[in-house]
């Protein structure tokens, strides 16, 4: 029997060890040291030359294990407890559990088995110093695997320090092979309880307790679109974001432009972060305290950190794709050491729900009529919404569902669970998961989208909606409740039983057609999930949603912030915008990230993002508008769009949107975005618009800059070929086309009777732009609600030969299957 070993194996020698050290193994040791030790092996010895650190250490055999389990004769009695095991029965399964712990626990180790642990852990101690601080992680054989994680299954301990407090911890993590949840996995997922052994980690310690940690994933986790990369970040040791006792930062950084060389943070979100896990100081354990009320308004990472992980991110990815030979996404978790400043990953398991799923079908939901409507047909983005929320947190999946809460506070309250019901509670661990496989939804009040209850719902296929605050407040037991994740990043918990809509699509079938299919998209919350319905691009990307919804304040006001007159209104962009001396700068982050997040959505194809395009009256309802908006009589037809981007009143919040775009397309490297101006009404005007912008380092041609124009004046259609020398491309806005052609206030309920884009007039203005835009060999399309509502319409838009038509989401496949039907016929 071979107790310890650095030397180069054969593999009948790896096979009868009962330690082996971390750069001894692969990935295909899985069976050998289990799949969480395999993988930090196999990053040590190929990723660590590519600049990825790991901590070192040694891993107890599975060898081990089986010999302990053997030599006292454990395997009989653990299968005579097993035999009338019903993991359907919570009480029937918490005693087998702990009978198995128990028996597991009082077996002492075999002496070699002692001594090859003590050896190791010695040699490590000779590398870094006396009493060196360690983790002790399980690692079970049939964990880290693509389609099963057994994430979290088994236990973890840290700060572990001496010979005697190492083989205890060994001691408990073979013991926790026997967890009520681990028992129940297995089960679930048809492993036999005899073949999976369990191997442990004991790895040195990262000092993350003095500095910030997390996890991430190579993927988005609720939507599954492969090309960002998600980190989350909290304050001290990383149990706490694992758990979910923390609601942590997050970041999202767009991969194809990261290997670019760009820097695409294409989101951040700050978390509450209230609490750090950190050392307790004599006890060889770890504790929870306070962070700073500052230190919470503050992000955990800088940006040249949220790079550096999400570059070996994908650096892990690339790797474990071509190890198994498939596209394989990573669920990582990394941890900074606060002494040396270093960044470590110290686990890398493939993500197994996202990666699993058929990319074949589109599955779709929407709540029912009359339940507000929260989508893309409108342009009033001031609409109040007919449904409250009770409570809202961060959304994972992207289904509905409802049932009768269940507020659950403590773990031994949960045999009063039923089958359907919805779980609410503060958080989840490991030890919940027999009843959260029955939940119809949970709700928790803590975590981020990597904590336990966002994984397993993930796996179970749940929704669930996590770090809502004060669910367990809010919410009573029997209380019948409707839980939407199909809203976007922000989870929602209605009253009652709402009516809501489930839509399948195969996706292989669909017809491709020549006219180009693109989106509209305002929200872009929802960009990543949007992107999956077949499309050519974003015809109208609106930044006026992501000013009025994400920014929430007037530009001049940020601009001006000093001259603000209503107190008031300059309390309110002070809350909005405390993390930021530099209160343009505000402005700016907000919108880049907004567009980038869509324009990489839907990278490389097109994304025509619309300048602001907001009337004087909507100006004003942003926080300290007031003072830098005039009332005027008819805002629909006064000072909007372009007139105001070079006027003196507007100049410097359009400068605002200049830089943003800007840093979308130089630092983001995100050059499919094309701006296009609104509003304009002389082709002279749009002249002095390209020079506003050219100001700001937005300059037509540059770095392959275009700029469209909307089609929705008379005078862009009878103007069209002078407008054609100005711009690259036109859209048309078929609601404001309609409007002054037909000389009605689209906003009028008295003259509503008459707005219709199928009126001759409007087919005849839109069939004169086309025309136009192809003399002059410039690009036209249509991104007005008329294409989505009325099939007819575009259908004459194809006949006339429009270049493309960009619609509604939900109406994009309805009309595909139009226009393939059209152009079949037109053959």
């Amino acid at each position: 029997m071979v107790t310890v070993s650095q030397n180069t194996f054969t593999q009948l020698s790896k096979e009868k060890s009962l330690v082996l050290w971390f750069d001894e193994v692969g990935i295909k040791d899985i069976g050998l040291v289990g799949g969480k030790n395999a993988s930090l092996g196999e990053m040590i010895q190929q990723l660590t030359p590519k600049g990825v650190n790991v901590p070192t250490g040694f891993a107890t055999t599975a060898y081990a294990y089986r010999y302990f389990i053997q030599s006292a004769g454990l395997e009989a009695k653990l299968r005579e407890l097993f035999a009338d095991l019903d993991v359907e029965d919570v009480r029937n399964l918490q005693e087998r559990g702990l009978k198995a712990r128990s028996l597991l626990m009082h077996t002492p180790f075999p002496l070699e088995l002692q001594e090859a642990i003590a050896t190791a852990y010695r040699s490590l101690c000779d590398q870094y110093n006396p009493d060196t601080d360690v983790a002790v992680r399980s690692s079970a054989t049939a964990e880290d695997l693509p389609d099963a994680s057994f994430a979290g299954q088994q236990e973890t301990y840290l700060n572990v320090v001496g010979v005697e407090q190492v083989l205890t911890a060994c001691h408990k993590c073979f013991a926790s092979l026997f967890t009520d949840r681990a028992i129940s996995y297995r089960h679930t997922k048809g492993f036999d309880h005899f073949n999976v052994a369990l191997a442990v980690g004991v790895q040195k310690m990262v000092r993350s307790d003095l500095a910030t940690s997390g996890v991430m994933f190579s993927i988005d986790t609720e939507t599954g679109f492969k090309d960002a990369a998600l980190i989350t970040a909290a304050y001290g040791l990383g149990e706490n974001v694992v758990q979910g006792a923390v609601n942590p930062d997050e970041y999202y950084v767009f991969k194809p432009t990261l290997k670019a060389g760009f820097k695409p943070i294409i989101d951040k979100k700050l978390g509450s972060k209230e609490l750090r896990m950190v050392y307790d100081e004599g006890s060889q354990s770890t504790k929870n305290e306070p962070v700073l009320t500052q230190e919470q308004n503050q992000f955990a990472l800088s940006d040249a950190e949220i790079i550096q992980l999400a570059h070996w991110a994908c650096l892990i990815e690339d790797h474990y794709s071509q190890a198994h030979g498939s596209y394989t996404p990573m669920d990582i978790e990394w941890a900074k050491d606060g002494i040396t400043n270093q960044i470590f990953v110290v686990q890398a398991r493939p993500e197994t729900v996202q990666s699993q799923k058929n990319s074949n079908v589109l599955r779709s939901y929407r709540l029912g009529q009359g339940t507000g409507d929260r989508g893309q047909g409108t342009d009033n983005l001031h609409n109040s919404q007919s449904l409250v929320p009770l409570v809202t947190g961060r959304a994972i999946g992207e289904a509905i569902s409802q049932g009768k809460a269940r507020v659950i506070l403590n773990p031994k309250q949960i045999e009063q669970f039923q089958a359907g019901e919805v779980l609410v509670t503060e958080r989840t661990d490991p030890d919940w998961e027999p009843i959260m496989k029955r939940a119809s939804a949970i709700i928790t009040n803590s975590g981020g989208r990597t904590c336990h209850a966002a994984i397993i719902a993930r796996e179970l296929g749940v929704p669930a909606i996590v770090g809502c605050g004060n669910a367990t407040q809010v919410l009573t037991t029997g209380q019948e409740v409707t839980v939407s994740c199909a809203e976007g990043e922000e989870g929602n918990v209605y009253p009652g039983l709402l009516p809501f809509e489930v839509k399948e699509v195969a996706l292989e079938n669909l017809p491709r057609t020549r006219t180009q299919i693109l989106m509209n998209v305002g929200n872009p919350q929802e960009a990543f999930s949007l992107s999956a319905i077949p499309n050519d691009g974003v015809g109208l990307a609106r930044t006026e949603f992501i000013i009025a919804n994400q920014i929430q304040v007037h530009p001049l006001a940020l601009i001006h912030f000093d001259k603000l007159e209503d107190a008031e209104q300059k309390a309110k962009v002070a809350a909005i915008t405390k993390m930021y001396d530099d209160k343009p700068q505000y402005f700016v982050d907000k919108l880049a990230q907004g567009v980038g997040r869509i324009a990489a959505a839907f990278y490389p194809k097109p994304v025509i993002v619309r300048m602001s395009d907001f009337k004087s009256n909507e100006y004003r309802n942003l926080a300290g508008g007031p003072q830098f908006e005039p009332e005027e009589e008819n805002p629909m037809l006064g000072w909007r769009g372009a007139a105001r981007y070079y006027d003196q009143g507007y100049r410097e919040g359009f400068a605002l949107e200049c830089q943003a775009l800007k840093r979308v397309r130089d630092e983001m490297g995100l050059t499919n975005v094309i701006p296009m101006i609104p509003f304009c009404r002389t082709p002279e005007e749009g002249r002095l618009v390209l020079a506003e912008m050219a100001k700001h380092d937005l300059k037509q041609g540059v770095n392959g800059l275009q700029v469209y124009v909307m089609c929705e004046l008379p005078s862009n259609v009878i103007l069209a070929e002078q407008f054609a020398e100005v711009f690259d491309g036109f859209s048309i806005g078929s609601n404001d086309l309609t409007q002054l052609t037909l000389g009605l206030d689209r906003d009028s309920g008295l003259v509503a009777r008459l707005f219709d884009e199928r009126s001759p007039a409007v087919k005849q203005m839109v069939k004169m732009a086309i025309a136009s835009a192809k003399k002059q060999h410039r690009k036209i399309g249509i991104c007005g609600q008329a294409p989505s509502d009325y099939p007819e319409f575009a259908q004459f838009l194809v006949e006339e030969g429009i270049d493309s038509i960009s619609l509604n989401p939900d109406s994009v496949l309805k009309t595909m299957l139009e226009i393939a039907k059209v152009e079949q016929q037109s053959k």
